[in-house]
């Protein structure tokens, strides 16, 4: 696995998707701007990889883009092979919360499924804004480690060790470590069944 402190690669990797799904879809600056809620200073900067941003940012941008938060952090340009080498994984740190991600999943392969594994330190928490996406995103998410809370709009739920909850990206969502511990849990992501991802 390739650790948090190669920022620079990371950040270009971010920049070389957004640049590419904004241009598949035909999408100005401004244009996407207004459907994100971020400035479009703010995208010029994370699509020439100038830009550190948060993971708050990011999930409003990947909400614009129509397109899970854990696509952002794949590299366009990547073979689409079957196999992702735990080796070749990269980590990404948010410079908020200080959270730490890992996209399990091989980048690139024609698969609706995305697997990402995430470490939420002591005390620390992560409040996504986005609501509902025109194509219906579900995840689940397994603890393995500590215990987290979610909070779902206006329902809490305390997760412990093995504990796994379902749950549509449809509302704001946050992450909350109140433990003195890091907190470490898996993420699976898929679109609703039956309806394509918006191209």
């Amino acid at each position: 696995m390739k650790e948090s402190g190669h920022a620079n690669d990371i950040n270009q990797c971010i920049a070389n998707c957004v640049r590419s799904r904004r241009a598949e879809l035909g999408m100005t600056l401004d244009a996407l701007a207004a459907r994100s809620n971020v400035s479009r200073s703010m995208l010029s900067l994370v699509e020439r990889g100038e830009s550190s941003p948060t993971a708050v940012v990011l999930e409003k941008i990947s909400g614009g883009l129509g397109v899970p938060l854990a696509k952002l952090f794949d590299d366009p340009g990547a073979p689409a092979d079957p196999v992702s080498r735990w080796k070749e994984q990269q980590s990404w740190k948010d410079p908020e919360s200080g959270y730490v991600r890992r996209n399990i999943s091989p980048p690139n392969y024609p698969s609706p499924i995305r697997i990402v594994e995430a470490i939420l330190p002591a005390g620390a928490h992560v409040a996504y804004e986005t609501g509902a996406r025109e194509t219906r995103i579900h995840q689940q998410v397994w603890v393995k480690e500590g215990d987290l809370e979610l909070v779902l709009g206006p329902v809490t739920h305390q997760l412990s060790v093995g504990d796994c909850l379902a749950m549509p990206l449809d509302q704001p969502t946050t992450f909350r470590n109140r433990t003195r511990k890091p907190v470490r849990y898996i993420v699976v992501i898929a679109p609703e069944i039956g309806r394509a991802p918006r191209k």
